[in-house]
């Protein structure tokens, strides 16, 4: 690999797995009353906090002064309704910030001289509450990206991004549930998925001392028959009908592969898709910059490219939201402009 960022991201890598290995003792421990509802009534767990707690202390003890714009804040947490859920994330992270260190890691709030209180864990929670924008270096995190996915045992994803200048440099994503070889989905699962800006894409083992082989990630050239479209599992996160058009348009006869969270990307980054198509049901569908940040990178760094819907690269500078930006095209560069041009045509259409 190429020492672009090279200590982000070792500290990015190091995060991400212990994360995920949190991820899955929740997932092993869940019980159907430790599930939250947000306000738009997708299913939170536990685990969201407690990664989100992780990351963050890994972050803020080796980049002190980076911001971090996260997903959760931790005003639940400290209200009395918040009182038991609360003393489990507790439990669960102190667990995961104890565990002895494992390779590639430091002491950056890990070991097992670094048990935090409550209060702690809640401050660090509330550290990505920054509001991102045009300049400057910050951190983006999505502690369990693809929670229904996460709590049917299925494609999840916990995500990390750092941003500099409005530009995602580095992006890093681990998988717990995606096959290491998409040709044996029985086989091993758990794959780790790396980016840097000048450096290529790569999937290296899930857990610190796997003996596999990081691996360099390209987008072949791929004729538009062998085509298939990357879908949300989720049928409310994306236009299957409109996207069923394209599809008809371009010729594409293969079924889609529909899975949730950021996997898509890694899976497009690494040839199990050839086109990663989001159309949303209207502009009010606001995205995060957490939800493709750490994807966006990944794909161009493998050979591929990424805009909205009118071609416009995704832009990283609007604050915590994507708007302004609607929709994602993400593919091969060969077949990119094919792919435009029958998403354009297609909204053409819907207006006659």
């Amino acid at each position: 690999m190429s020492q672009t960022y090279e200590a982000e991201k070792q500290v990015a890598i190091a995060a991400v797995r212990r994360a995920c290995a949190l991820t899955a003792s929740v997932f092993n421990k869940l019980a159907k009353n430790e599930t939250l509802l947000k306000e738009d009534e997708s299913p939170v767990t536990i685990g969201d906090y407690s990664a989100q707690a992780v990351i963050g202390t890994v972050l803020c003890r080796a980049f002190p002064d980076d911001p971090i714009v996260g997903e959760e804040d931790a005003a639940y947490l400290r209200s009395e309704r918040g009182v038991a859920m609360r003393k489990r994330i507790v439990e669960l992270t102190n667990e995961a910030f104890t565990a002895p260190l494992q390779l590639g890691e430091k002491e950056w709030g890990l070991g097992p001289s670094y048990a935090q209180s409550p209060e702690q864990i809640m401050d660090i929670i509330d550290r990505g509450s920054y509001s991102g924008g045009r300049t400057g270096r910050f951190w983006t995190l999505d502690p369990i990206d693809g929670t229904k996915g996460f709590l049917r045992g299925e494609q999840y994803a916990v995500c990390l991004a750092l941003i500099k200048d409005a530009r995602v440099e580095l992006g890093v994503m681990g998988c717990p549930n995606l096959p290491v070889d998409a040709s044996s989905p029985d086989g091993a699962r758990g794959c780790l998925f790396v980016a840097a800006r000048g450096a290529g894409a790569w999937q290296l083992p899930l857990t610190a001392g796997d003996p596999g082989a990081p691996v360099r990630l390209t987008i072949p050239t791929c004729a538009q028959d062998a085509l298939n479209l990357l879908e949300p599992a989720e049928a409310t996160h994306s236009r299957r009908s409109f996207n069923e058009r394209v599809a008809e348009l371009l010729g594409i006869t293969r079924a889609p592969t529909r899975m949730d969270s950021q996997a898509k990307y890694c899976a497009l980054a690494r040839s199990d898709g050839g086109v990663y198509l989001r159309i949303p049901h209207d502009v009010r569908d606001r995205a995060m910059i957490w939800d493709h940040a750490p994807g966006s990178v990944l794909v161009e760094e493998a050979g591929g490219i990424i805009t909205d819907s009118r071609g416009l690269p995704l832009y990283f500078g609007l604050g915590r939201t994507l708007d302004g930006n609607f929709g994602v095209i993400a593919s091969g560069k060969p077949v990119h402009a094919q792919v435009l041009e029958g998403v354009k045509k297609v909204m053409e259409e819907e207006l006659t």
